[in-house]
């Protein structure tokens, strides 16, 4: 039995594994899309760098204007509310930090997960059809005339190791993805973590040499 008649005599065991291989491909295309164009940055070492000595020497305003630069980049996002709340209390700017990075923390990690659940449903999918060859095939042993048996026992298993097939050839590239995915999400979750340490130590450091100057003047 070749793929065009499996389809065609098992269509209801074959449509919701390609149902379940079209949903993984598109949100494969809209994951790869987000995580390696829309919120990768190019230089993040260099562009957090910059951050770092522009806010040091009090300049946020050139610091702001760096992070419009990357409109929709989480990490120059997480830089910029930090930057908003430069002049209020330590606390409002780890709070908007937090914030900011959880918020984008979830639209980074969004609908992953989903490739995970996808392998193992085509998994079970592709175990259902291989049960339903299998159980085909026994009823052919069971019940069909002795010259019928082989051709009825041979089609029963090529429709369940074909279905075991189709279910792991849809499991198999949803896993390696789902993984490589994943990986890339962590690590742009790194970069914005990365991004808030950065700013907020940055504002440490400029407010702890305001505060060193005036404590200068007021000794002079």
């Amino acid at each position: 039995m070749n793929l065009i008649e499996f389809f065609k005599n098992n269509f209801f065991h074959v449509a919701p594994i390609l149902i379940s291989g079209a949903v993984a491909a598109v949100i494969i295309f809209e994951r790869v899309q987000t995580l390696f164009k829309t919120y990768s940055m190019q230089n993040t070492e260099g562009f957090l760098s910059q951050i770092k000595s522009l806010v040091s020497k009090g300049r946020t305003n050139d610091a702001m204007a760096l992070c419009l630069q990357h409109p929709g980049k989480p990490t120059a996002e997480v830089v910029r509310a930090a930057l908003e709340r430069a002049h209020q209390p330590e606390e409002l700017v780890i709070n908007t930090i937090e914030y900011t990075r959880n918020q984008y923390a979830e639209k980074i990690q969004k609908r992953t997960s989903y490739l995970a659940t996808i392998a193992n449903v085509a998994t079970l999918l592709g175990l259902l059809g291989t049960i339903a060859g299998l159980i085909e095939s026994f009823s052919a042993v069971g019940h069909a005339d002795p010259q019928q048996k082989a051709a009825l026992l041979a089609n029963g298993i090529s429709t369940a190791m074909n279905a075991t097939m189709l279910g792991l050839g849809v499991a198999v590239p949803c896993m390696i993805v789902f993984s490589f995915l994943i990986s890339k999400a962590n690590h742009l979750i790194a970069e914005v973590e990365a991004g808030g340490m950065t700013v907020h130590d940055s504002l440490q450091v400029y407010s702890m040499g305001v505060e060193d100057a005036r404590n200068d003047r007021s000794a002079s």
